[in-house]
Order: structure tokens, then C-alpha cells, then sequence
């Protein structure tokens, strides 16, 4: 049975006439004679009784009707809803990101990509740079946005540097400046500073604790295990610094004291990666195109 044959078999069925029917579907009057019959072979019956002026339909024709013009209805809400994702009207993006990345860069982005695409669902996902790669690897997130160098390299994702973000010390403004009330502060004079630390798994975390560790020192943490939200929100308590991605302590500057570090700094690489093996749907490339050129 094929849905050609379906759609003439319709036409007959709602004309009463085989001439009529063919100059409604565009096709010769022969050719959808020659279908019908080989439909009516295929199911093993008569579909419709030809008298002369008079195409009614067999008990069998009554029965398949009102199925064959679901079929023809399901396969144009299938062409519809295929085209409203071709043309960005509807479909989803599944995006992963660090929580830092989900509070500065992805607000302004996102917000630009959903006027632009209203339709367009957008899911996304909080991780570090570790859990985001595996959730990649398996088919769950289309993009992801990750910390380089990746914890794990793999040769299944392609990965294109996005932004290379400088780090900074927050502070709460009612405590002693770190590094002794200097503009900028060393990696060195976090020592004998009491950090509010990320929670294990944290890119932040990870950078912050080998920069101090370089230096020659290992640093106290006055509290740790927090996200973004509750280190920012220890930090304007007093209990202690925090070294954070710039974009954060400028979207969260409220009741914070912000410190640049001295030169060279602390930097990190943010890279967008998708599975190399399976290009991303038409959406998750449009929101790509647009972190890519922000």
C-alpha cells in the first residue's frame, strides 16, 4: 500500500468520479485508475462499485476511508510540524553550561535568541565542564559550554574557543581589602586570606586551588561546597574572598568589592563543544551562530 494510492483512493471517494478526481490530485485519469486497482489487489477487495455515471463506495471502501484520511491528515501535521522546526517556529535546543557561564554570559544570549525565535524551547542544563562532556558524549545536550582544557579530551566532540575571560576577587565591602588595600592582588596574597570555596567538580574551584598550590601555598577555605549563588552570597556576608569569573562579579556586583588581580593573572578558556559525529539540529546552530559572533 503506498500513500499515494491513498490520497487518489480519497479523491474518488469525495468525487464519486474517477475523471474529476485525477484533474484534482494532477495526475492522468489512467494512471490513478491503474493505482486504484493495484490497491484494491493489494487489500484483496473492491473499494468501489463502477456503474456507469454512478462510483459508489464497496462496504470495504467505507471501512478504509475513514482511516486513509486520518493517515493523509497525520502525515500533513508530520510535513507541518517538520517545517515549523526547519524554519525555526518551534523545536527545542538543550543547552549545557557551568553555573558561573549560566549567570554572566547566557542571560543577554539567550534573551536575544528567544526574541528572535519565540518558538523555540530552550532547556538547559547546570554542570561542570566533566558532567557536561558525558551528558554530551550520550545524546542528552545538542551544545554545551565548557572550561578548557577539557578534564577528559575527546576525540567524539568538537569543541571552538569562545571567550577567554579574566578572574577577579570579590569581597565583601565591610571587610579589610585583601592583598593590604592594593588596586590589584597577587595569587600570592590570598595566602592567610579564608576563601569561600566551590564545591569539588567546580572548574573554579579546581583553577583557584592549583594557582595558590603554584604559588607555593595551600589555601584556607573559610567555608566551601557552595554554586555560584551561595559563594557570591558568603562573600557579602564576610565570611571570606572568593576569586570569580569577571562577567559574574559584574552582573552581581551588589554589595561586593571587586579586585582585579595583578598581571599575568588568572584566566579561563570558555569553549562551546557538540558531538563531532552528529551535527546539531537546525535550532542548536542558530543559537551556536549567535554565542559565536556576540
Amino acid at each position: 500500500m503506498q500513500f499515494q494510492q491513498l490520497q487518489y483512493f480519497v479523491a474518488v471517494a469525495e468525487t464519486r468520479h474517477f475523471t474529476r478526481a485525477a484533474e484534482l490530485v494532477h495526475v492522468a485519469q489512467p494512471s490513478l485508475s491503474q493505482q486504484i486497482k493495484a490497491l484494491e489487489r493489494e487489500l484483496g477487495a473492491d473499494l468501489f462499485r463502477r456503474a456507469r455515471g454512478n462510483i459508489t463506495l464497496t462496504d470495504a471502501g467505507e471501512a478504509l476511508l475513514p482511516l486513509a484520511r486520518r493517515i493523509l491528515a497525520d502525515a500533513d501535521t508530520a510535513r507541518h510540524e517538520v517545517q515549523e522546526v526547519a524554519q525555526l517556529r518551534s523545536g527545542r535546543v538543550r543547552l549545557g553550561a557551568t553555573p558561573s557561564l549560566c549567570t554572566g554570559l547566557l542571560p543577554d544570549v539567550l534573551r536575544a535568541f528567544h526574541d528572535r525565535y519565540p518558538g523555540v524551547r530552550l532547556l538547559i542544563e547546570e554542570g561542570g565542564s566533566h558532567d557536561l562532556v558525558r551528558e554530551l558524549a550520550r545524546g542528552a545536550l545538542d551544545l554545551a559550554l565548557v572550561v578548557l582544557p577539557l578534564p577528559t579530551p575527546s576525540p567524539a566532540l568538537t569543541t571552538v574557543e569562545l571567550l577567554r575571560e579574566d578572574l577577579v576577587v570579590v569581597s565583601s565591602p565591610d571587610a579589610p581589602r585583601p592583598g593590604g588595600g592594593r588596586r590589584t592582588v597577587r595569587i600570592a596574597d590570598l595566602e592567610g586570606e579564608r576563601l569561600v570555596m566551590f564545591r569539588h567538580g567546580y572548574d573554579l574551584r579546581e583553577l583557584t586551588v592549583a594557582a595558590c598550590r603554584a604559588e607555593g601555598f595551600e589555601p584556607e577555605f573559610a567555608v566551601e561546597g557552595g554554586e555560584m549563588d551561595a559563594v557570591l552570597g558568603f562573600v557579602r556576608a564576610g565570611l571570606g574572598v572568593a576569586v570569580v569569573p569577571r562577567m559574574v562579579a559584574a552582573r552581581s556586583g551588589h554589595g561586593l568589592r571587586v579586585t582585579p588581580l595583578a598581571r599575568p593573572g588568572l584566566h579561563r578558556t570558555i569553549a562551546l563543544a557538540h558531538r563531532s559525529d552528529v551535527a546539531p539540529p537546525r535550532a542548536a546552530r542558530e543559537l551556536q551562530r549567535m554565542l559565536l559572533e556576540r
